[in-house]
């Protein structure tokens, strides 16, 4: 029977030889949205990385599957193709990558064939719209001298975007000030529907 959700058992990892995550299980069905709460250094990050599919974490045991499927068996690029996403705490600054040559690139990645530019163009000033995200800043390069807050809105952009199943969110309030973290919570509350998890 194919059961549409997140399934995670008895997963322990490594990250440069030391013990992260012990034991941990954890089930999110389709449609729902849970919050993992506790002290820094207690493993919440090291959890969506090792979803996700970073090569630094390693797992000595346990299991990850999505919708039925191995993930630990995926490549990264493969998970986001299932309808995994990850929105960063820390995201990255890449010189010489247009924020908006990104979006798009990411988008067709997930295609069977390219977005036009019209359909592209609207759903960026949308989405932005949605999130607080100044348009000014979709011509840069790829959160090269945003604040805290706009890449943490750059990162709810993508999701908006990517139209995920399952969103991994990493602290979705630094960088935030009130109206800021106001404004990407209800684009998260308005991304919930059955298909939708987080």
């Amino acid at each position: 029977m194919f059961v549409n959700k997140l399934v995670i058992k008895d997963l322990e990892v490594s990250v440069d030889d030391k013990k992260i995550l012990k034991g941990v299980n954890l089930e999110i069905n389709k449609g729902e949205i849970h919050a993992l709460i506790g002290p820094n250094g207690h493993g919440k990050s090291t959890l969506l990385n090792v979803i996700m599919g970073h090569p630094r974490y390693v797992v000595d045991s346990g299991s990850i599957t999505y919708n039925d499927e191995d993930l630990l068996s995926l490549s990264v690029d493969t998970r986001s193709k299932k309808g995994i996403f990850f929105a960063m705490q820390h995201p990255l600054e890449i010189s010489g990558v247009k924020n908006i040559d990104f979006l798009k690139s990411a988008i067709n990645a997930r295609m069977d064939k390219p977005v036009s530019l019209y359909k592209f163009i609207k759903e960026v000033e949308v989405a932005s719209e949605e999130v607080g995200f100044d348009s000014n800043l979709i011509h840069r390069n790829l959160n090269e001298g945003f604040s805290g807050g706009e890449k943490k809105r750059n990162e709810i952009l993508q999701m908006k975007l990517l139209n995920p199943s399952l969103a991994l969110i990493d602290e979705i309030d630094s960088g935030l000030d009130v109206d800021g973290l106001n404004m990407v919570s209800n684009a998260l509350n308005n991304s919930k529907n059955d298909e939708f998890s987080a």
